[in-house]
């Protein structure tokens, strides 16, 4: 039997549980110096502080992100998930579709599984809650339970991959089972809504999770193209269809903070280079676009 002392710990507390999984959640960080002692103090004032996936194994399995674990205890298998050569290269083709690591390890047998820190907010999904299939925005896969098949889905339309934020080719979850999520925002600040054969235009890509039921196209805010220029608003998300949908408050990806330390050290460089270098992509594709009708 295991015993593990950390969540007896005064300064650690589970945020939440669904199924095998908890969010591990520090009050502050202990381990500074005189270098770092005031930012941790105004971190931990606002919410900053570091979290860990605990993923408790009975006799179950779950698929996590490449590179995520930090340890485990008890008799705990890890295996690649990968079955044969073909379904490699399919996942390295979906790997380049969407974002995520080509090949996410499985872990299954009985004891813990504890996954890295991270000062992103780590959100527990029930998939079956979302009527068994949910679609998520690039890069918020931390872990999910085995029994989740793993998808590519597409949009329905070129426009949304050039001019929606949101990209051609997502990451859908598809069956019964519990999902981790990692956010830039806090659980308490996304806005759920429910759509029943109705629509919802949203300005940027806010949307992180929403069922796969839904039909996503850009479209432009108003009727005329010069009338959404002239509006200041553009070109707008539409989501159509009955089903849910998870809103930030803010544009998801945006802020370093939401970075495990390690990738937050590894890519602030290139941080102002990479926004820069989007920026002026989405400009030129833009212009093409507005020359087809000119």
């Amino acid at each position: 039997m295991i015993q593990n002392s950390m969540l007896s710990s005064q300064n650690v507390s589970v945020k939440s549980q669904l199924g095998c999984m908890q969010v591990v959640e520090y009050t502050k960080d202990m381990s500074v110096s005189t270098l770092t002692a005031r930012t941790e103090f105004f971190c931990s004032q606002m919410n900053v502080q570091r979290r860990q996936l605990l993923v408790n194994l009975n006799n179950n399995s779950v698929t996590v992100q490449a590179g995520a674990m930090q340890w485990t205890a008890g008799n705990v298998q890890m295996s690649s998930g990968v079955q044969g050569a073909g379904d490699f290269l399919g996942k390295m083709v979906a790997s380049k579709m969407t974002g995520e690591s080509a090949v996410k390890p499985v872990y299954s047998g009985n004891g813990q599984l504890m996954l890295e820190p991270t000062y992103r907010h780590i959100i527990l999904l029930d998939v079956g809650s979302w009527g068994g299939s949910v679609v998520l925005d690039d890069g918020l896969f931390l872990a999910c339970d085995s029994s989740i098949q793993q998808k590519v889905t597409a949009r329905s339309n070129l426009s949304s991959a050039v001019l929606g934020g949101e990209g051609l080719f997502n990451l859908c979850l598809m069956g019964q089972g519990i999902a981790a999520l990692e956010s830039i925002v806090p659980m308490e600040e996304l806005i759920e809504v429910v759509l029943d054969n109705d629509c919802m235009k949203i300005d940027g890509n806010m949307a992180i999770a929403w069922s796969s039921s839904l039909q996503f196209t850009v479209e432009k805010s108003s009727r005329s193209l010069l009338g959404s220029a002239v509006s200041g608003e553009g070109l707008v998300n539409v989501y159509r269809g009955s089903g849910r949908i998870w809103m930030a408050p803010v544009i998801s990806g945006f802020g370093s903070a939401g970075m495990s330390n390690s990738a937050e050290n590894a890519s602030s460089s290139q941080t102002g280079r990479s926004a820069a270098s989007g920026v002026t992509d989405k400009l030129d594709k833009i212009s093409g676009i507005v020359n087809l009708f000119t």
